[in-house]
């Protein structure tokens, strides 16, 4: 039986359809639905049981009765990027996750938790997925910070010998919809161009790079499940690895990508950056997928033209748009 909190989000709603394409329904789901849209993610898919993470968390900590889990699946976290509460960051995606690890490493289960390219910051370090690498990073926004955290706590302890942590990079896709403001570009776009036919994006503020020609690792949601999968099948391959396609690409091949997918003409206007992102605007972001290639992880990622596609062509303009 597995265990997958955040089960109702974008990523985890995402891996639980892998999961039962895959026949596993053997599955307990944590979350936080609240008043949100989030329950849709879970209408379609076939598992177990539902806790609320308190009650989780509540069974932990006073060594109440859960099912026998062969492996815990943590995607749960706050993913606000422009969050202000630090102390809420710390305690929701910092110490939950030391407590679901510390249980999890007691009773030998195979965990896989979330990280973040968000570490990396400015990218100045690189994006390398060593050890080494991580302990140089600073963080730009206080997720980050409460995920890089949760990395240097499980590498200084010798945890991450024992888990499998992924740092994902760009990652769009269906199941996305709840997430607002935190939804990915191709969403937004998408939007954009139903309401007013064309797509806004952000002015650059260096010289090095064009208007639209910032960089991000653009990953589709349905690559990062494959990876996941094989991950937990992969019991020995342990650490923090990044997943990403390994390739960055403009925020113009981007909207580009989606006007073809509609099959609309191509129409861009730039827009100024709000003075609260400037100083924390990563202009480049892009993984260095050496590390889980060598540790045997050989299936190819979805071009950006083929992801884009898919996610509109068969979820954004259908009447149910759900992975």
């Amino acid at each position: 039986m597995y265990l997958v909190t955040g089960g109702a989000g974008f990523i985890g709603s995402a891996f639980l359809a892998e999961l039962n394409a895959r026949g596993v329904t053997d599955i307990v789901v944590v979350d936080q639905l609240d008043s949100s849209e989030k329950w849709k993610n879970l209408s379609s898919k076939r598992f177990v049981d539902y806790l609320h993470k308190d009650q989780l968390i509540e069974r932990i900590e006073h060594n109440r009765p859960l099912p026998k889990f062969s492996a815990l699946i943590h995607l749960g976290a706050c993913s606000s990027t422009t969050e202000r509460d630090a102390e809420y960051m710390m305690q929701n995606n910092y110490r939950f996750s030391r407590q679901l690890a510390e249980w999890a490493l007691e009773r030998k289960l195979r965990m896989i938790y979330a990280s973040s390219a968000a570490t990396y910051g400015n990218g100045d370090a690189g994006f390398s997925d060593d050890d080494e690498t991580a302990k140089r990073l600073i963080p730009l926004n206080v997720y980050a910070f409460s995920k890089q955290m949760f990395d240097l706590w499980a590498i200084q302890t010798g945890a991450i010998k024992e888990l499998a942590g992924i740092k994902f990079f760009n990652v769009y896709g269906p199941n996305e919809y709840h997430k607002e403001e935190m939804t990915s570009v191709v969403f937004k776009a998408f939007q954009q161009i139903r309401q007013t036919g064309k797509v806004q994006l952000f002015k650059s503020y260096r010289a090095d790079f064009k208007d639209g020609e910032q960089k991000r690792d653009f990953i589709y949601v349905k690559d990062c499940c494959r990876a996941m999968f094989w991950l937990l099948e992969n019991k020995n391959v342990c650490g923090v690895f990044n997943l990403g396609t390994g390739q960055a690409r403009t925020w113009n091949d981007l909207a580009s990508a989606v006007f073809l997918a509609m099959n609309r003409e191509i129409q861009i206007e730039y827009i100024d950056m709000p003075e609260v992102l400037r100083g924390k605007y990563q202009y480049l972001t892009e993984a260095k997928m050496e590390k889980i290639r060598s540790a045997g992880y050989s299936v190819p990622f979805t071009s950006l033209e083929d992801g884009v596609r898919d996610y509109v062509q068969h979820y954004l303009l259908k009447d149910y748009p759900y992975f």
